[in-house]
């Protein structure tokens, strides 16, 4: 219930009429400060008039006023700085370290927020708000579903940047890793991420001008030759297995995976590793799929054609290019301080229409129009960041929920 003391300060929905200190003092909020998630006092840099004094500095908040020396609050000098304790219930004094009684409040939570939240907590409903959803304003939404895109996609392309200054800030080959995990298509992401960290770059690239070989050099590193009997006919496969060899001895390859490394079961044919590795060979071998190229792109259509392989359908470019390519750009743009190419991958992303999945069924179900990719991204990351941890206190949809009616609650001022 702490959270939701949070939320209540943060927020300003307070009850009204004006808030007292233990000892009588009269407290007017002005600013609630800014949310420290990390170590240190709850707020930061809040300003409050106690008594008719402005204040300014920290908040510290706890359920009850014995919390302050439970969490060793009296002891730590990053308190010393905290000019207000919010409590649930004042149960004895707090001092800082350095002997200063601080003053305290107690804030109540308004029953219809206290309610809704008990509500929101407990439904096993999803998306758990989906009765306020067809009464919330356009802008709202738009507004949120906007920074959940931006959100989404900072998340993904610091992975990105992490993966190019592990790679010696090679984002070519990042480009290769990330694509070829795409490739996995979820199932297999893990095992194509470990081969495509295992494939020579520098060794392949001296053979790029011929696809038997990459193929061999591909296939032989997941430990797939075998495979391709399926495909390719039986001296075909006996090739790749001697080009394999030779590559193998030419460059001191002794790293190569075995067929049990991935997956097979519950995997579409067409998604079956060894396809997916052709693909990217003949990928690799025409060059489309560099970042050079990628941020040549300006629209969708050239983005298709930069990851046109055989077997690979329209729809699984699409995902590529929502789950990959624009990642990536987003990615190379913050790490060059490009807002264009910033801008462009998010323009991608409204260029192409919405993914069809049981997340945004549900959605669209409760009234949320689901229209683009950016949309459909989104919802995804309000999703696995919100919904599915049940965080509805930082969700602004939760925010409108947990407000509810102030004529159904007790009233409250901001």
């Amino acid at each position: 219930m702490e959270r939701l003391l949070h939320y209540v300060w943060k927020h300003k929905l307070l009850p009204l009429g004006p808030l007292r200190t233990s000892d009588g003092l009269e407290v007017e909020v002005i600013d609630p400060g800014l949310h420290n998630h990390d170590q240190g006092p709850d707020f930061f840099n809040a300003k409050i008039r106690l008594g008719g004094t402005l204040w300014a500095g920290n908040i510290e908040m706890h359920l009850r006023s014995s919390d302050w020396y439970r969490h060793g609050h009296d002891s730590d000098p990053s308190y010393n700085s905290v000019i207000l304790h919010v409590v649930g219930e004042v149960d004895g004094e707090a001092r800082t370290l350095e002997g200063k009684t601080l003053p305290q409040v107690r804030l109540d939570i308004p029953e219809h927020i206290r309610t809704n939240y008990e509500v929101l907590c407990r439904t096993e409903d999803y998306p758990r708000c989906h009765r306020i959803i067809p009464s919330l304003p356009l802008l709202k939404v738009h507004q949120w579903m906007d920074a959940l895109l931006v959100e989404r996609l900072k998340e993904r392309s610091e992975r990105i940047t992490m993966l190019a200054e592990r790679l010696g800030g090679d984002w070519e080959r990042a480009t290769f890793v990330t694509l070829s995990r795409s490739f996995g298509f979820g199932l297999n992401g893990d095992a194509f991420e470990r081969w495509a960290m295992r494939i020579p770059l520098s060794a392949a690239g001296k053979h790029r001008d011929d696809l038997f070989q990459i193929e061999s050099l591909f296939l032989g590193m997941a430990g797939l030759i075998d495979e391709v009997e399926k495909q390719r006919s039986g001296s075909e496969v006996r090739l790749l297995r001697q080009e394999f060899e030779f590559l193998k001895h030419k460059f001191g390859l002794t790293d190569a995976m075995e067929r049990s490394d991935w997956c097979f079961m519950r995997t579409r044919p067409r998604n079956f590793p060894y396809l997916r590795i052709l693909q990217i060979a003949e990928l690799y071998h025409s060059g489309k799929a560099q970042m050079s190229k990628l941020l040549e792109a300006e629209s969708i259509e050239s983005l298709q054609e930069c990851l046109k392989a055989k077997g690979m359908t329209a729809a699984s470019r699409r995902l590529l290019i929502i789950n990959t390519a624009v990642p990536l750009l987003f990615a190379y743009g913050k790490h060059s301080s490009n807002e264009d190419i910033c801008q462009r991958a998010i323009r991608l992303l409204e260029a192409l229409p919405a993914e069809n999945n049981h997340i945004l069924r549900q959605w669209q179900t409760c009234g949320l129009k689901v229209a683009t990719a950016a949309d459909s991204q989104a919802l995804i990351q309000l999703k696995r960041q919100y919904c599915d941890r049940t965080d509805c206190l930082r969700c602004r949809f939760g925010y409108e929920y947990l407000r509810g009616s102030k004529k159904d609650g007790v009233p409250c001022r901001q």
